[in-house]
């Protein structure tokens, strides 16, 4: 919605205000204000529309997910680099279903940015080494299921991984 840099001078706008009605007295009235900076604290950190999506995307609904998606316009000014990671990464795997070139770019993109959580990045390139074995790439594969395996430390997708190295054993 707001450019990020726009959301933190909001921000100290508000506390700025906040810190003079407390010079005045109104005790409440800055205290209120300072929790109405942490909103827009908060949205600098994670996007309103990425989260959005990423709700979208629990529900399994794709088309809702990239329509969300749409309407960051300059993912480069406003959004911070982790967040451009999720960008690409939520359009992966949109693309995934349709376009698996498309869907490569994403996916490199989204680690070139940086996911936080190692799920992610193992979800990533869990995807990255199936693009690689439907494009006859085995060794490249190979690596990026080695790499997958290592940050999945929950064991979430050992079935997949597992299920991939027998399809490995194919080609």
């Amino acid at each position: 919605m707001f450019n990020k840099n726009i959301k933190l001078v909001i921000a100290g706008l508000i506390i700025a205000y906040a810190i003079y009605q407390f010079v005045e007295g109104n005790i409440g009235n800055g205290i209120a204000l300072i929790l109405l900076s942490l909103v827009f604290i908060f949205l600098y950190f994670r996007n309103e529309f990425i989260l959005l999506a990423f709700l979208r995307m629990r529900k399994q609904d794709l088309e809702g997910t990239q329509k969300w998606l749409n309407k960051i316009k300059n993912p480069g000014a406003a959004l911070i680099k982790k967040q451009q990671g999720y960008f690409n990464y939520l359009h992966g795997i949109i693309y995934s279903q349709k376009n698996l070139t498309q869907a490569e770019k994403y996916f490199k993109k989204a680690l070139q940015f940086g996911l936080t959580m190692d799920y992610d990045v193992a979800m990533a390139k869990l995807s990255l080494a199936g693009i690689a074995m439907q494009k006859r790439r085995k060794r490249e594969a190979t690596q990026l299921l080695q790499e997958a395996k290592k940050l999945d430390k929950n064991n979430m997708l050992t079935e997949q991984i597992k299920m991939m190295q027998q399809q490995m054993k194919k080609i």
